[in-house]
């Protein structure tokens, strides 16, 4: 069977596509909360403690982690497209939890299970993705995949500040999510085909060595991988003192909630627009200069943000916060992509994100800390720093890969 499989972009163009399709549904998921949350918590449930309100952050990111390293070493035994099913199927109580939650620890129960919603289905459509289209366009691959995912969680994001501005905090916003799961669920069931052939297909010929052993070449031991590794973590750690942090900041500043909701959607919306072109060039550029001046452009939005007041300043920090995500999102999966064989690929994936979405826990419990301590600004500029050290990390430690070699570039 593998050999009547043909691996491109073009030669498995439906298959792709429905799977872009389906990631825009999952990242719609988490854009249910992305704009309103905390003020649930603050207005509804009467949470003032930053540690407090960020703990549904600290929940999603441990179990999305988790379940994104079960997912990637499952993949090859149990097939992709059930790893995909599975995910919808946990998430079809979140809506309705969130729309009539008693207290705050249902909340929670919401996010455990948007953790594993999250880690199941967008994990298995990154793999799917990267068996169809081969070698040459991962990157550009990556970039749909990432922009469907985030350009949802922006529009649904605002559509959620917009209706609870309009009418209530609740249930009205999380009617989004029954029409999210529904076609969801039923476009992974009837559509989508696994993608187990095409894996076959590739490790016939692909020449990357085998790990010794992945989880600890891909968390640090490689230099590659392990820088990339790391700047996963930081990354999610900076978005998630932005998922908790920004609405906080921003309505202490007197903006309004339809304005917050406008601001905090701009940054996944460049984010998710912006790996349309970021992606093509990870195929075209170093993977390693896209990732360090990606991480280096996060870290002067995240620090120049203490020092901004008006609505245009914070929306073009936002911007510049999205773009600099946008440059290093798809290029860590196409470089973990390329510096592993098909065999290991799910698995180092998995493993990837599972730091990479440890950082959501880490950044809120970092952030919320030292926004309780000291002060919202002092998290944001920790932060900062945080990401800038990373840049440098990945500018001293990573070598560029050139026509299956690889060699230093500056």
């Amino acid at each position: 069977m593998a050999n009547d499989v043909k691996l491109g972009l073009k030669e498995n163009w439906y298959q792709f596509f429905l799977l872009v399709l389906i990631n825009a549904f999952v990242g719609g998921m988490v854009g249910l909360e992305r704009s309103i949350l905390p003020q649930i918590a603050e207005k509804e449930f009467a949470i003032a403690a930053k540690t407090a309100i960020l703990s549904f952050i600290v929940v999603f990111g441990i179990v999305k982690a988790i379940t994104n390293y079960y997912t990637g070493t499952l993949a090859n035994r149990f097939g992709r497209k059930n790893l995909l099913i599975a995910g919808w199927m946990v998430g079809i109580p979140i809506p309705f939890i969130l729309m009539y939650a008693p207290n705050w620890n249902w909340v929670i129960a919401a996010n455990i299970l948007l953790g594993i919603n999250q880690g199941l289905a967008w994990s298995s459509t990154v793999v799917m993705k990267i068996d169809l289209v081969g070698e040459k366009q991962r990157g550009f691959a990556m970039g749909l995949n990432e922009f469907a995912g985030y350009l949802a969680v922006a529009i649904v994001a605002f559509l959620t500040g917009w209706i609870a501005s309009e009418y209530e905090v609740r249930p009205y916003p999380f009617y989004i999510g029954i029409v999210l799961v529904a076609l969801g669920l039923s476009g992974s069931i009837f559509l989508i085909k696994d993608t187990r052939h095409h894996v076959a297909k590739e490790s016939a010929s692909n020449n990357v060595p085998k790990l010794k052993n992945v989880f600890w070449d891909t968390t640090w031991r490689d230099k590659n991988l392990g820088s990339v590794t790391q700047a996963g973590l930081i990354n999610n750690l900076n978005d998630g003192m932005a998922w908790g942090i920004f609405p906080i900041l921003l309505a202490s500043k007197g903006f309004s909630i339809e304005q917050i909701g406008i601001i905090t959607a701009v940054y996944p919306a460049v984010w998710g627009i912006g790996q349309l072109f970021t992606g093509k060039m990870a195929d075209t550029f170093c993977k390693k200069n896209m990732l360090y001046t990606g991480m280096l452009l996060q870290a002067i939005a995240l620090i120049a943000l203490v020092w901004a007041n008006s609505m245009s300043s914070y929306v073009l920090l936002s911007a510049v916060l999205g773009w600099g995500t946008a440059m290093v999102y798809p290029t860590f999966l196409a470089t973990v992509a390329e510096n592993t064989n098909p065999q290991d690929r799910a698995k180092s994936i998995g493993i990837f994100r599972l730091w990479r979405d440890l950082g959501y826990a880490i950044g809120a419990i970092l952030t919320g800390i030292i926004a309780d301590l000291l002060s919202i600004n002092s998290a944001i500029i920790f932060i900062g720093i945080l990401t800038f050290i990373s840049a440098l990390i990945i500018y001293v430690r990573m070598k560029c890969r050139v026509d299956g070699t690889i060699k230093m570039l500056g």
